[in-house]
């Protein structure tokens, strides 16, 4: 007779502590609230930069727009595109980085 006393208040437990559980842990909890917090702030912070590019993209077509060609920014482009150079440019070359297999690198 006494352990249908303790019937009801272990269930009503073993429900609190399932949901309790999934509250903090589930899909849709606390723990992937704030994972998603954290991944919308880095990509806040790609958008803004993704931004800033298509601003100076957008700056840089508008120089080469018929109405209003700047003759520096097409002599850059054309420059850049055709890889040639002016024989009084200052070229300056970017050095690779260094293979990690190292030169020796074996079959």
């Amino acid at each position: 007779m006494r352990f249908r006393a303790f019937i009801f208040p272990l269930l009503a437990l073993s429900a609190g502590g399932y949901f309790g559980y999934h509250l903090q842990n589930g899909d849709h909890g606390l723990t992937s609230h704030a994972d998603l917090e954290r991944r919308k702030d880095v990509l806040e912070g790609e958008l803004a930069g993704l931004r800033e590019v298509r601003l100076r993209i957008e700056r840089d077509v508008a120089l080469l727009e018929p109405d209003s060609l700047d003759p520096d920014m097409l002599d850059e482009r054309a420059r850049a595109i055709l890889n040639l150079a002016h024989r009084d440019d200052l070229v300056m070359m970017k050095r690779r980085a260094p293979d990690p297999t190292g030169p020796l690198r074996k079959p």
